[in-house]
């Protein structure tokens, strides 16, 4: 694809210029909430959800050329993102599963739809556990968890998914927001529900805190406003509401510089404790730093659509989700009828397909997601008969105290490289440890392809998760000698377990760890890349005080 730089710059100076601000109440305009009750036109309400929905899959775009390419470094100025009118059809054919923001926010629309405002936590489950579509992080481990007939919010739990702190709940509840507008609690309400099958602690409170942006997003205009009313809902004392209230305070500190308030924050807060992909590496998919990330966009965009989905694209990691994240929680308070034009025609070219493995489109998810949010305002005791909706306003409460990985620090990752085909066996010091492998499969090719690829082994070529293979590997854990567990392996891709073995919280000391196959099948292996320590104690840099 070609891009012409100085044309996307005329666009986006142009995008600047044209920005304007869809009509609202006198109270939205003060940047103040009415304390009762919010008054919107069905066409205002409509267009306010189709363009959370709309700014949601704009910034995916926008984010993809630089999705997890910078971690832990700013996206320079000089470095131009691109975006021109065809760009939107561009990623939809290369890279469907791009759209996963998207899409696994449908996956929960549809369930809503097909059972209702007060459908229960393990029938989302359920549902959710049958998708068709390939799942990571936090995501997948919820899911092999129900497939193993565990049920939320054990599903979520740390002990039980290593990914519990992962941004996943973060990027796929934006669709509650929008189905409780302005009614924050309602929101949040949801979100418990649906978010503990597959985060809890700081990855739920990601989802919790995105949820309440998009419901205040109806009645303010006022992003200073909303950042610090959303964050409400988060207690004090979690680590969660102390990474965002830093922001906030960055922001006050240094209005005019976000580049110095997204370094203070880096170090002070980028390091991932959870996910073993990240451990002392520079990937970085928890959910505090992603969603400081996007308050410091939305403070520092100052409203502007344009410069807001920039900056988050700009802060890097997952550099398209928290820009999907700002862009629908502006496109909720500007309106799709506020969203500029250089950023809505690229969209409306795929607004009436279906997202992959999906019967849904953007067009389809604008119209239930209406639908829903009239049910629920209904459920809240307001009125949507009329010409205006009557929303009943609701002041934050916080929702209840979690705290992942406490007294669980990481002290060493060590490269073990190690193929298990019969057993495994290793000792640490510490109160933990995740090894970070996966399940694969020997395919015999031709030796021409073996050539081409980075894993090979004679005339041999080991492939991941396979889309529909049958064989589940059985490993017995024993720790001090002691059976522990036995763990069900899956080599289907929708039922795979993300990592072969870990445990949180033993003794802090000496442990030996065996890990015993017990039904190996030639053809193949259990790869254990790496051991990921931990301890109940802190680590302390013997350096820093030379």
């Amino acid at each position: 694809m070609k891009i012409h730089s100085g044309i996307f710059v005329l666009a986006l100076v142009s995008a600047l210029a044209a920005f304007t601000l869809t009509s609202c109440t006198r109270a939205q305009k003060s940047g103040n909430p009415d304390p009762s009750t919010i008054r919107l036109t069905h066409q205002q309400l409509q267009d306010k959800i189709k363009g959370g929905w709309a700014g949601q899959t704009i910034g995916v775009v926008y984010g993809a050329p630089v999705e997890f390419k910078y971690q832990g470094s700013i996206i320079g100025d000089h470095q131009i993102i691109p975006w021109n009118d065809t760009i939107v059809k561009y990623w939809w054919v290369k890279k469907p599963g791009l759209f996963d923001d998207i899409y696994t926010d449908l996956n929960f629309v549809d369930v809503f739809e097909k059972y209702g405002m007060e459908v229960s936590s393990d029938t989302i489950a359920a549902y959710w556990a049958n998708t068709a579509y390939h799942l990571a992080h936090a995501n997948q481990a919820s899911r092999y968890n129900i497939l193993q007939g565990m049920k939320p919010p054990q599903t979520g739990f740390w002990k039980n998914n290593p990914h519990a702190d992962d941004l996943d709940f973060q990027i796929e509840s934006d669709f509650i927001g929008l189905m409780a507008p302005g009614m924050v609690n309602h929101a949040t309400g949801i979100a418990d529900r649906v978010g503990h099958i597959m985060n809890s602690g700081d990855g739920w409170y990601g989802g919790v805190f995105m949820a309440s942006l998009y419901s205040i997003a109806f009645a303010t205009r006022d992003v200073n406003s909303l950042v610090e009313t959303a964050i409400q809902t988060i207690p004090e004392g979690t680590l969660f509401r102390s990474c965002i209230n830093d922001v906030i305070a960055h922001y006050k500190k240094y209005p005019n510089d976000w580049k110095t308030a997204w370094f203070e924050i880096e170090k002070k807060w980028n390091r991932d404790v959870g996910c073993p992909k990240g451990v002392y590496l520079s990937f970085n998919i928890d959910a505090k730093i992603n969603s400081a990330y996007v308050a410091l966009a939305l403070l520092y965009g100052r409203g502007n659509f344009t410069r807001s989905v920039d900056i988050a694209a700009r802060c890097g990691q997952d550099a398209d989700c928290n820009a999907a994240s700002v862009g629908g929680i502006l496109g909720v308070m500007n309106g799709y009828s506020g969203i500029p034009e250089f950023w809505l025609k690229p969209l409306q070219q795929i607004e009436n397909l279906n997202f992959e493995n999906t019967t849904t489109s953007l067009s389809r998810a604008y119209q239930l997601s209406y639908s829903h949010a009239l049910s629920m305002i209904k459920l809240a005791g307001g009125k949507t008969n009329g010409k205006e909706v009557e929303i009943p306003f609701e002041q934050p409460v916080a929702v209840a105290f979690e705290q992942n990985f406490e007294k669980t620090y990481p002290i060493a990752r060590i490269k073990t490289d190690y193929s298990l085909t019969d057993e495994y066996n290793f000792t640490f010091t510490g109160n933990g440890y995740i090894l970070y492998g996966n399940m694969v499969k020997s395919l015999k090719v031709d030796p021409d392809y073996v050539d081409r690829v980075s894993k090979r082994l004679g005339s041999e070529v080991f492939g991941l998760a396979e889309p529909d293979d049958p064989y589940v590997a059985q490993v017995e854990i024993y720790i001090d000698g002691n059976l522990d567990e036995t763990v069900n392996l899956p080599m289907k891709n929708t039922s795979r377990r993300l990592e072969p073995a870990w445990k949180y919280l033993l003794a802090e000391g000496p442990h030996s760890v065996r890990l015993k196959w017990i039904n190996p099948e030639p053809g193949y292996l259990i790869r254990l890349n790496d051991l990921i320590v931990y301890s109940e104690n802190e680590p302390v840099n013997p350096m820093s005080n030379k």
